[in-house]
């Protein structure tokens, strides 16, 4: 059984008969699965109001703690200044997240978790780990593993390279 890269890789070895795609078969399995996950993970995160960007954006508040400002919520979903802002003033709309205006400096705002949004976010990760888990069932513990530290090893070597993009 081949998967869809196998497909795409034999199409390039007939153009291409002495080219070196290794890093298709990597790099193109890699975007293949990150599609067909995000897909996957949205699908529970919908059921319950909210897309994956947001999600993320929740749950840095509850993991990290406290207040954060816009910027420090950027770093740590890997988002743009301007997609956090967007993702904020609908999460303050639904009433998940709160704003506050820095004392001293009326420009800096300082965001958290509402009660709502932490019942929410508690209520919701349980369920959302369990379907993650629930994807990745199909690989034995030790192979799931071996996986993790692989994409690690890659993703450091990336993030070193290309500045860690966030």
């Amino acid at each position: 059984m081949e998967d869809a890269v196998a497909i795409v890789l034999r199409q390039w070895r007939q153009v291409l008969p002495d080219a070196d795609l290794d890093s298709i078969a990597v790099i193109g399995r890699l975007n293949r699965c990150a599609a067909l996950l995000q897909q996957a993970t949205d699908a529970p995160l919908g059921r319950a109001g909210v897309n994956r960007a947001e999600f993320d954006l929740l749950c840095a508040l509850l993991r990290v703690g406290g207040e954060l400002t816009p910027g420090r919520l950027a770093r740590e979903t890997f988002a743009s200044g301007a997609a956090v802002t967007k993702r904020v003033k609908r999460l303050e709309e639904i009433g998940l997240v709160a704003r506050r205006v820095d004392d001293r400096d009326r420009r800096v705002a300082h965001l958290s978790l509402t009660e709502r949004g932490r019942d929410f976010i508690m209520r919701l990760m349980p369920q959302q780990l369990e379907y993650e888990t629930a994807l990745l069932s199909g690989l034995p513990a030790e192979r799931e593993r071996e996986l993790a530290a692989l994409l690690s090893e890659l993703l450091l070597m990336l993030e070193g390279r290309l500045g860690g993009m966030g």
